[in-house]
């Protein structure tokens, strides 16, 4: 899993058969102090994120396991909304 923050949505009116229905979310991968690792990883959303969140990602099978379908075209998918982070200083 990464910490991400959601920056925007994407609308595709031409898609996968699989995809239709799903709402994709552009993220920022981000450290645990918010600093981006990854800028723009598209993902499914599960959980109705939406933009300004901070969220989870899952990516692989483990994003097409979120789904429920082995056989959709996904590499990436928001599994959680993160309420709070707590960084232990060193």
């Amino acid at each position: 899993m990464q910490l991400a923050r959601v920056t925007g949505t994407i609308t595709a009116t031409a898609k996968s058969a699989q995809l239709v229905g799903a709402k994709m979310l552009i993220c920022d991968v981000t450290d645990a102090h918010g600093a981006i690792m990854e800028a723009a990883c598209i993902a499914i959303d599960t959980v109705g994120a939406g933009v300004g969140d901070q969220v989870l990602v899952v990516r692989g099978s483990a994003a097409r396991m979120a789904l429920q379908a082995n056989v959709a075209p996904v590499d990436a998918a928001v599994i959680a909304i993160v309420d709070t982070i707590t960084v232990k200083a060193k």
